[in-house]
């Protein structure tokens, strides 16, 4: 089983990800947030910063790239094959409303055909790299996810990871996890399990792993924390794990029977993100924004200490918030009994 830190924009750019690798080296894959590629230039300044490959020395880097421009993505892939990178990612999952209403992200699965257009110009050209994607259901519940997938089979694409909810559902509800086992099948169906010898497309889960028990609940195959019988055409080759691993980043650690996170590396790794963002000089009022950010997850494990955590929501300055912060970490508790909790 390969475990991946999904990307999320805004919080797991190159500074997050090299705190992430020092203090909690367990996933096996970084994904970076989306490269929007356009027809004037491939990437803009903070972009390109974010790839760069002297920024993220020894991390397992994955860039993503967001378009609906089969020649941007080509564009973008090649310049991604020139700084040494061996997989490229297609987001087609982001339901944000800005990007579906260009056309992109989860906006594309709203043509299946001008999907397969996209794809047909993508494989025209010879790829060194990987081409992954990541994909959700659909735009809405009206989109035929099994003419989707159908789509995706016809192409080489290595691997496939799905998050089984609709555009329209965003993060809300439960995933729709009887559209991934079908996946699952229509890949197996297809002669697509990862033979050696055969182009075989990898499949991976995205979606609402918060705790080590919503792993091993994931499929009847687990057992405690481990999938028996990965290599079979019927397991699953990898997780990708987004919110959880933000609010605990020793999830994966946990998962693979390592000891939980506890206050202490919380807080060396919440101050190796805080001296990072100063040193980059972002100033402070931004600076306290983005910690916010990061506490937005964190907070969500930590017990007993709800007045600490509010004087952090409203700190402004250093002088407020790091004073608040030392309490918390002082005072608060790691709770053993859930992981990140949506709309805390």
């Amino acid at each position: 089983m390969k475990y991946y830190f999904a990307p999320m924009e805004g919080i797991t750019r190159y500074t997050y990800r090299n705190a992430v690798w020092k203090h909690f080296p367990y996933v096996d894959k970084f994904y970076a947030p989306f490269i929007q590629p356009n027809p004037r230039r491939v990437f803009v300044p903070k972009e390109e910063r974010d790839i760069l490959p002297e920024h993220n020395e020894g991390i397992p880097l994955v860039p993503q790239v967001l378009t609906c421009s089969a020649d941007g993505f080509i564009r973008a892939g090649r310049a991604l094959e020139a700084y040494g990178y061996t997989e490229v990612n297609l987001n087609l999952g982001c339901p944000s409303g800005t990007v579906v209403s260009k056309g992109k992200g989860a906006g594309m699965l709203a043509d299946a055909q001008k999907l397969e257009e996209f794809f047909n110009e993508v494989f025209a050209v010879e790829w060194k790299a990987r081409i992954t994607v990541k994909t959700r259901l659909g735009a809405t519940e009206e989109d035929d996810f099994l003419e989707l997938m159908q789509v995706f089979l016809r192409f080489p694409i290595a691997e496939l990871i799905i998050h089984p909810r609709y555009r329209t559902d965003f993060y809300k509800g439960t995933p729709r996890m009887e559209w991934f086992w079908q996946a699952m099948k229509m890949r197996d169906q297809a002669g697509r399990q990862v033979k050696e010898g055969l182009p075989g497309m990898d499949m991976c889960y995205n979606g609402n792993i918060f705790t080590k028990q919503d792993y091993i609940q994931l499929c009847p195959e687990c057992q405690s924390g481990i999938l028996a019988d990965e290599d079979s055409g019927s397991s699953l080759n990898s997780v990708m794990i987004g919110r959880g691993l933000l609010a605990n980043p020793a999830l994966v650690r946990e998962i693979k029977g390592g000891p939980p996170l506890t206050m202490t590396e919380l807080k060396a790794f919440h101050d190796d993100i805080l001296e990072h963002y100063r040193r980059l000089d972002f100033g402070e009022t931004n600076t306290i924004y983005k910690m916010k950010e990061l506490w937005n997850y964190w907070g969500t494990i930590i017990d007993n200490a709800p007045r600490e955590l509010k004087r952090v929501r409203k700190a402004a300055r250093y002088a407020d918030y790091i004073p608040a912060t030392d309490m918390l970490f002082r005072t608060g508790t790691l709770t053993r009994t859930r992981g990140y909790l949506p709309g805390m």
